[in-house]
């Protein structure tokens, strides 16, 4: 009976560990371009351009891989929308980081049509053999919890997630320039939190 209950234990806690995994990207070749994709925050407003994370992320990978910011301040997962096809024409990425939907919570824009624009993005990158690393962006609350969205998309499309920096970003006054926007402390978390979780997802 006690080995019964240590069998139990054991499957337990595997299948605990393995349903909490994430899905592994394919190790990006040196070269290869990454796509930053999203808004103000990925543009980077309140720093200056070689204090964006798209730039920090570059030079924490060493240069091995060239990362485009597209981030346009201001910008609503709908207008997003109608780019992301011609950023993917002109970059010819590999990966995409696709960091946006904190325009729509701001504006109340129903939650079913952020979800819907991210959704077609993340389907045209697939169609593209694009792997994508969506992040998180927190609802307006005080506890800043990332919008249960981002973790639904992740788990229909099989992407990794990374859904904690931002809103941790933003519970700190110290890492932010602005209400909504980070200083260099706070880009160069971000930058660190997703060059993390591209190690871990095995794409660098």
């Amino acid at each position: 009976m006690r080995d019964l209950f240590f069998l139990w234990l054991l499957l337990t806690s595997f299948f605990a560990l393995t349903s909490c995994s994430q899905p592994d990207f394919k190790k990006l070749e040196e070269g290869s371009v990454i796509v930053a994709f999203g808004d103000s925050l990925t543009q980077g407003v309140g720093v200056s351009v070689e204090q964006n994370y798209p730039a920090i992320l570059q030079t924490l990978s060493g240069y091995k891989y060239k990362v485009v910011n597209s981030g346009v301040s201001g910008e609503t997962t709908a207008q997003g929308v109608l780019r992301f096809a011609q950023v993917i024409e002109r970059e010819q990425p590999r990966l995409i980081i696709l960091l946006e939907g904190g325009n729509d919570i701001l504006k109340n824009i129903p939650r079913e049509q952020t979800k819907d624009n991210l959704a077609n993005m993340i389907a045209v990158a697939q169609a593209n053999n694009i792997a994508v690393l969506l992040v998180g962006v927190p609802e307006k609350s005080v506890f800043f919890s990332s919008a249960e969205l981002y973790e639904s998309l992740a788990e229909q499309w099989n992407i990794p997630l990374e859904n904690n920096i931002v809103g941790h970003l933003m519970r700190r006054t110290s890492m932010k320039s602005d209400y909504v926007h980070f200083n260099e402390k706070g880009y160069q978390k971000l930058a660190e939190a997703i060059y993390l979780k591209l190690q871990e997802s095995g794409a660098i």
